[in-house]
């Protein structure tokens, strides 16, 4: 098995295996440091020694181990032997199991003691494997900031129950649990930074736990949608890079690459939830995924459709980068003076300062309005912003074509 494929299978069971140790010890960041140094000896041993046959449980075992020593070395030593030699089998062998704690794990960082910010900083941390600096990025705060809130977040749920929440309680940490996995399957959809455009594993297991919480609640309608939009966004994939893993703009793609299957299911869920739920803004979003994925070439969009339902999102979840977005849509009806007029309303907000989005929408419009000069500026403006390799050569490219 290459290197590649073992980091894939570490990413994948990391939070498995931190949720099988807090379950079984409790404690949040020691848990989470045990299972950090069980993922580094694998990284270090499988490559040579091959992948075991239950990784999952090797894993465990390791950081068990490491988690047990650790505890064994703290002040408390003889009444917390006590207490880990009563969790385990007499035999001494750790108890593994099938069971995926990942769920669990997830709707307990989301726990009503933390504030929402917090919420979402630890699951993403915990469950979506993200640094520090990804979630820094997504939140647009310093990366600092962010490891203060994440480290007081584990702080503040260390010793609560790790157990599912009530049926009854489910509501009150939806919102947070969707909101986490729209982020984690944005990182993986687009990478940050790094050399590659995506990060399949991310996206997968956004969809996969995306689908564990619409069995829990078909009924929700932001469920449903978020599910759909992943669907719909992720059929994309397959023709979003070329054979050098270059970057290929929507307008651009080869849509007989699409994944049909994705679409259809997505489209399915569409449908259905906007004739029953109420409305909200994952099913917003995936309207405008559904549109995209109706229209068989890129000049048959209905962008109109498309602006229409941009605003009506952001009357139900106003966001800069909505209107971001808006702007291309407006560009698209109106032509590119009224998609740059657009954007300088939004480009002053400190939440987009040095997003390099900004620069690559302002580039595309002033190209499409024939300013070569101000869009080749923009365009390598948008390329020393962004730390994605493959958003940064594509926006080279682009800057280049226009000498």
């Amino acid at each position: 098995m290459t290197d590649r494929r073992i980091e894939d299978l570490l990413r994948a069971y990391a939070p498995q295996v931190l949720g099988v140790l807090v379950r079984r010890y409790g404690d949040f960041s020691d848990a989470e440091d045990a299972v950090q140094e069980a993922l580094l000896a694998a990284a270090m041993q499988w490559p040579e020694q091959g992948v075991p046959e239950n990784p999952k449980a090797w894993l465990v075992t390791v950081a068990g181990r490491r988690l047990t020593d650790h505890i064994r070395s703290e002040t408390a030593r003889r009444r917390r032997e006590d207490e880990i030699a009563a969790l385990e089998p007499v035999d001494g062998r750790p108890e593994i199991s099938d069971r995926d704690d990942t769920l669990t794990l997830f709707f307990w960082c989301c726990h009503p003691a933390l504030s929402a910010p917090s919420q979402l900083a630890l699951t993403l941390r915990a469950v979506g494997g993200l640094t520090t600096a990804e979630i820094a990025s997504a939140f647009l705060v310093p990366e600092a900031t962010m490891a203060q809130r994440i480290s007081r977040a584990k702080l503040k749920i260390k010793g609560t129950g790790f157990t599912m929440p009530r049926p009854q309680d489910l509501d009150d940490r939806m919102r947070v649990v969707l909101h986490v996995l729209y982020l984690i399957f944005n990182e993986g959809y687009t990478a940050t930074s790094g050399p590659q455009l995506h990060r399949v594993e991310l996206t997968n297991e956004a969809i996969r736990l995306t689908r564990l919480v619409y069995a829990l609640r078909a009924q929700d309608g932001e469920v449903a949608g978020l599910l759909a939009l992943m669907l719909l966004t992720d059929a994309r994939r397959g023709a979003r890079t070329g054979p050098d893993g270059e970057l290929i703009p929507l307008a651009d793609q080869d849509r007989s690459r699409w994944n049909a299957g994705a679409i259809a299911e997505g489209i399915a869920l569409v449908e259905r939830t906007l004739a029953t739920a109420r409305l909200g803004p994952y099913q917003v979003q995936a309207a405008i995924a559904a549109v995209h994925a109706e229209a068989p070439r890129a000049a048959g969009t209905d962008w109109k459709q498309i602006l229409s339902l941009y605003q009506l999102l952001q009357q139900l979840a106003p966001n800069p980068v909505v209107l971001l977005n808006m702007a291309v849509a407006e560009s698209m009806v109106s032509g590119p003076g009224a998609g740059l007029a657009r954007l300088d309303e939004i480009a002053a907000d400190e939440r987009l300062a040095g997003n390099h989005r900004v620069d690559a929408v302002r580039a595309h419009l002033l190209e499409s309005a024939g300013d070569r000069d101000g869009a080749r500026s923009a365009y390598l403006a948008a390329a020393r912003r962004t730390t994605s390799l493959p958003e940064q050569r594509y926006l080279q490219q682009r800057a280049a074509r226009l000498v």
